[in-house]
């Protein structure tokens, strides 16, 4: 199995990144940003930032023949452990920097995976990390396990055990068919129990009207997320799906805040957890120039609202929204719904909690927590109004 503890290494990186056609400076700059900020969640301190602008990657290193060969020198000078790019390396790439360069060489998609290997806690999430990282490696088997004998652990070696380096390509794709059986059984026989696989992110809170409620802070939503990766995604993240309420916390003056807003909706929607009642929270509001903008987005999006985590200026505003928005969830309703609204049955699933279900001839009896909007589309099926 895999590790989920990060190990005490003291790794220097250097992140790469390349200025491709079609890319903007901007979205470069977030990307790398971000990449950064990922390498230092994994353990790594980062020694500096290089990019490249190239029409397309090259087919040896990704980079330039030139740059890859300059590198050498400043790795030295550095000492620079670990090279990360921040796109995803084809498996000739990466054999022949670490060829050239003489380091380990990482790519977006395995610092990804490192980290998700540290965050799962449920049996279903070490099985869908170890899955995707053995479908990740499976091309790159001669690359890997020769830079891994030679390594002493870090950022890109958590993963499977020591003997996996011993096995051959017919051994791990067995490991592979198995694991998605194994998986297949897990979803099959899994408990159905709000947040039954909690981890060290959720904390119990006290609203002012005694409610008491679980707020969990997920991972976080990445750029360039591989879609290969989503099912380790949804592993990390399966607090989306179970929780009655979502809160979208916003960088409000980031240059390209909608860009975000957008990529985080397109994220919950391959969660499948599209519909469900949401909280906008719009944060940094004490960076901003022009607080005009403020009562624009508050505008923009109504029943959102705006906040500052460092000054604490709109918290006492965010406790109420949230009291509002969970208050419509102290209540259940029984449904009895034909077989022919099978849309709502799943719309349901999808965006309320079911408490029980059974079957009356061809008719679901439902009992369910479900959000105000949709209790309304669900009156005429409403058996109780409250039980």
């Amino acid at each position: 199995m895999i590790e989920t503890r990060p190990k005490k290494t003291h790794e220097r990186a250097l992140l790469i990144g390349l200025e491709k056609q079609g890319v903007s400076k901007w979205d470069l700059r977030d990307s790398l940003e971000e990449l950064a900020e990922l390498a230092s969640s994994a353990g790594a301190e980062v020694v500096d930032t290089i990019t490249q602008k190239l029409q397309k990657p090259t087919a040896p290193y990704y980079i330039g023949k030139g740059k890859a060969e300059s590198l050498k020198l400043a790795l030295e000078e550095r000492q620079v452990t670990s090279v990360i790019f921040d796109d995803e390396l084809s498996p000739a790439q990466g054999r022949n920097l670490e060829n050239l360069l003489s380091r380990k060489v990482l790519d977006r998609t395995q610092l990804i995976l490192d980290i998700f290997a540290q965050r799962a806690r449920s049996r279903e999430g070490r099985l869908q990390i170890e899955l995707a990282q053995l479908q990740y490696l499976l091309p790159r088997l001669t690359r890997m396990w020769h830079h891994l004998s030679r390594q002493t652990g870090g950022i890109g070696t958590r993963g499977p055990g020591e003997t996996q380096l011993e096995v051959d390509r017919r051994r791990v794709q067995e490991r592979i068919a198995r694991l998605e059986r194994e998986l297949e059984a897990v979803r099959k026989t899994a408990e159905n129990k709000l947040f039954a696989t909690l981890d060290p992110t959720t904390r119990s809170f006290v609203l002012p009207n005694k409610q008491r409620v679980l707020l969990t802070d997920t991972v976080g939503f990445l750029r360039k997320l591989p879609h290969t990766l989503i099912e380790s995604f949804k592993a990390t993240l399966e607090e989306v799906s179970e929780a009655d309420l979502l809160i979208h916390i916003v960088d409000l003056p980031h240059p390209r805040v909608d860009d975000q807003m957008e990529a985080v909706e397109g994220v919950i929607k391959e969660l499948n957890a599209f519909g469900k009642q949401t909280l906008i929270v719009f944060n940094k509001i004490d960076n901003l120039a022009n607080r005009e903008l403020v009562e624009t987005y508050l505008s923009r999006f109504p029943g959102s609202v705006a906040i500052s985590a460092r000054t604490g200026e709109g918290v006492n505003k965010l406790v109420q929204a949230l009291q509002d928005a969970l208050s419509a969830w102290r209540l259940r309703s029984r449904f009895k719904i034909p077989a022919r609204e099978s849309a709502l049955v799943a719309e349901i699933h999808r965006v309320g909690h079911v408490l029980e279900l059974s079957y009356e001839g061809d008719d679901a009896l439902i009992v369910a927590h479900v959000p105000p909007e949709l209790a309304q589309k669900l009156e005429r099926f409403a058996e109780a109004a409250a039980l």
